[in-house]
């Protein structure tokens, strides 16, 4: 009954969300313990979902020890306090809550919803999760062979090998070189000791974020985050440098025996709060994360067929900003697919883009954004990410302003600017046919 009664709620939360986010009204709370955090009441459902984020995450890894913060992450809820793996999830079934735990080279993010009614227990569980992860040997064993199996399965994968590759040729020492979730040597060695390390290196209230949504008031939220967080130390460890991006023109060929050889392409990017990003953003609209009305999927699928999809995407890291993207083709096709791509990627940085295209670049940025907002949790998800980017409390109203005020004349400049057909790097594995290692330039 009361699962039934969760799923319910939650099903007409979403229901719900879009129309009621219309104006997104978000408080700042503090409590009474100092721990900040965004908050958008919404009483009309009694239920709430909360995401916590710690700036850092997978990039805090020991020297030596890649792969401990991924490792710790997947067993935080393994069993916490009192209660072991077994006794845990039955815990949190009988509560009709779910949890997420979940990390990356930039975060670590703890998620929950739930109902108000079983609220101040389900906090209670999340912050043994937290503050009190068992990491029983058993369980660090097992989920130390999931962890396993996923890298055996990348090692087979043409993306993940192109991804790997890509990574390592661009960031040269810095942690994004290297697979968060580790090796299957670094994985194979951890000890429970480095396990709790690593959750001492992430876990502390200099790196945190939260945001929380739903039926909970100011003065109720405040409390409960000093319940929650307000047993965590003030520090953890230091966040690694910028990212020496050593990017550069050329090709590189990973010999892999497949029929379908897989590119990862990419060159520096452009910073989040660069005030050409939204210009970035609308150019990158038109080249390449457009879907079929993009030019690159005109281009290289459409008139061509050489693939089933080509993509470029903005990447901009804490400490790395890159412009990537991917194609897949035929191992006797790939290396003309490459060619117009470079093609495209030069027009677009002479030409710029047209009006038409920069009006429909404009609709779709502006008229996607709304559909983020489809629940609670979302919702929290982005007001954590806003306050990690430094951006105003006001940011969801303004954001779509800020892109209908980008002209065709920025995206010129910043196209000029930004791409570099000489500077772009594929990395691509297969065997294909006409598309050797290139020496960089």
């Amino acid at each position: 009954m009361l699962m039934t009664r969760f799923v319910a709620a939650f099903a007409v939360a979403v229901a719900l969300a879009l129309p009621a986010r219309a104006e997104v009204k978000i408080q700042e709370v503090v409590s009474p313990g100092g721990i900040t955090a965004w908050l958008v009441q919404e009483p009309s459902i009694p239920f709430m979902a909360l995401e916590v984020r710690f700036r850092g995450g997978a990039s805090l890894d020991a020297p030596g020890k890649r792969g401990a913060i991924n490792l710790m992450t997947g067993l935080l809820e393994e069993g916490a306090g009192d209660l072991d793996a077994r006794e845990f999830a039955r815990e949190l079934e009988g509560l009709a809550a779910t949890f997420g735990y979940d990390v990356g080279d930039d975060a670590l993010s703890v998620s929950g919803r739930f109902l108000t009614e079983n609220r101040d227990e389900a906090v209670e569980l999340l912050r043994t999760s937290i503050i009190e992860p068992r990491f029983d040997q058993s369980a660090l064993e097992r989920v130390r062979e999931q962890v396993l199996t996923g890298l055996r399965s990348d090692m087979k994968d043409p993306a993940e090998i192109a991804r790997a590759a890509f990574d390592k040729m661009a960031f040269g020492d810095h942690p994004y070189a290297t697979d968060y979730k580790g090796t299957l040597e670094s994985v194979a060695a951890l000890t429970r000791d480095d396990i709790i390390s690593a959750h001492s290196a992430v876990f502390a209230k200099d790196r945190l974020y939260v945001g929380a949504v739903g039926d909970i008031t100011p003065e109720e939220l405040g409390p409960l985050l000093d319940t929650l967080l307000g047993a965590l130390p003030d520090t953890g460890a230091p966040q690694p440098g910028p990212a020496d991006i050593t990017i550069s023109g050329g090709n590189t060929v990973v010999d892999f025996d497949t029929p379908q050889s897989v590119a990862i392409f990419g060159q520096v990017g452009i910073e989040q709060d660069d005030p050409d990003f939204f210009a970035a953003r609308v150019l990158n609209q038109v080249l390449g994360a457009g879907g079929f009305e993009s030019r690159l999927m005109t281009e290289v699928r459409e008139k061509r067929g050489l693939t089933y999809g080509v993509y470029s995407f903005l990447v901009p890291r804490d400490h790395a900003a890159t412009l990537q993207g991917q194609v897949a083709s035929a191992n006797d096709r790939v290396a003309e697919a490459v060619a117009v791509i470079r093609d495209e990627w030069a027009r677009a940085a002479s030409e710029g883009v047209t009006q038409a295209e920069l009006d429909a670049a404009k609709t779709y940025v502006t008229g996607a954004y709304p559909l983020r907002f489809d629940g609670n949790a979302p919702i929290a998800r982005i007001m954590v990410g806003m306050q990690m980017l430094g951006l105003p409390i006001d940011y969801i109203a303004t954001r779509n302003e800020k892109v209908e005020a980008v002209t065709l004349e920025d995206v010129k400049r910043v196209a000029a600017e930004l791409l570099d057909p000489e500077a772009l790097h594929f990395v691509v594995v297969g065997r294909p046919d006409g598309l050797e290692s290139t020496p960089a330039n």
